[in-house]
């Protein structure tokens, strides 16, 4: 009896080829819907959101639900589909907690009373989606997706950052949605700003965004270096020899060994 012929090891690939149909048939429809989420979230962090979007942005969280949900009971090893998706997860319980906290439930839980703790949680869980979502979108993660990823996480960390430091008490602090993408624009050039957050969860939100502007311009860089150091190498003024100039070399060469009759 081979692996294959366990019942068991049978059982655990057929649930993976579902998964993966399943995976395949609402990979689009899920896209298209984390996107929304997340705009959903920077406009409810800016301005509010009207019932009919509170609706919607409801509606869009049982989906994702009900998905988590039917891939988590498909999926052949439980654990390691949770330790895989754990940020999903954390993301899916957040509105319910906001929720609980509506009707009081969960009292002793000081965290669901926290309005800017849940923010901050929402922000970051939101940021991943839809990170997770572009990654997905685009078959090559070249240049252009960094630069799609970095407007992205721009303007979600500046509605986070808008929500959490408009309201100082010194008077001080981001008071308009332009001062935070302002603000935000800075911290992604590496540049700093004069402000600094005065809120535990701006703080927050702050050293993420830092860290992934360190990363991003790192990667920046070396992009650029490879771009010049290309460019000097394909011109035949450049010190550096070019591809093209190195197979011709190598075809004199080839040349040469040929006409004095040695192997190549």
């Amino acid at each position: 009896m081979t692996q294959l012929d366990n019942p068991t090891d049978t059982l655990a690939a057929e649930r993976r080829n579902v998964l993966e149909q399943v995976e395949d048939w609402l990979e689009t429809p899920l896209l298209i819907l984390a996107f929304v989420w997340l705009a959903l979230m920077v406009s409810e962090l800016i301005w509010g959101l009207s019932p009919i979007l509170e609706a919607t942005g409801l509606v869009i969280w049982i989906v994702f639900i009900v998905d988590f949900l039917i891939k988590f009971a498909l999926a052949p090893a439980k654990s390691a589909y949770l330790r895989s998706n754990w940020l999903t997860a954390i993301a899916l319980l957040v509105p319910a907690l906001r929720i609980f906290r509506m009707f009081r439930v969960f009292r002793m839980l000081r965290l669901v009373r926290t309005t800017r703790g849940l923010r901050l949680v929402r922000v970051v869980t939101s940021l991943n989606r839809g990170m997770r979502a572009l990654g997905e979108s685009l078959d090559r993660r070249g240049f252009g997706y960094v630069v799609l990823l970095t407007v992205l996480v721009t303007f979600g960390g500046a509605a986070g950052m808008y929500a959490f430091e408009n309201h100082n008490p010194d008077g001080r602090g981001l008071t308009t949605y332009g001062a935070a993408l302002w603000w935000t624009g800075m911290m992604m050039t590496t540049m700093g700003s004069e402000y600094w957050p005065q809120t535990a969860e701006g703080r927050i939100l702050c050293l993420l965004i830092s860290l992934y502007a360190f990363g991003v311009f790192g990667y920046v860089t070396a992009t650029l270096a490879t771009f010049f150091v290309g460019r000097d190498a394909a011109s035949d003024q450049g010190e550096l020899p070019s591809a093209e100039a190195v197979r011709e070399l190598r075809a004199e060469i080839a040349a040469l060994r040929h006409a004095l009759g040695r192997p190549e």
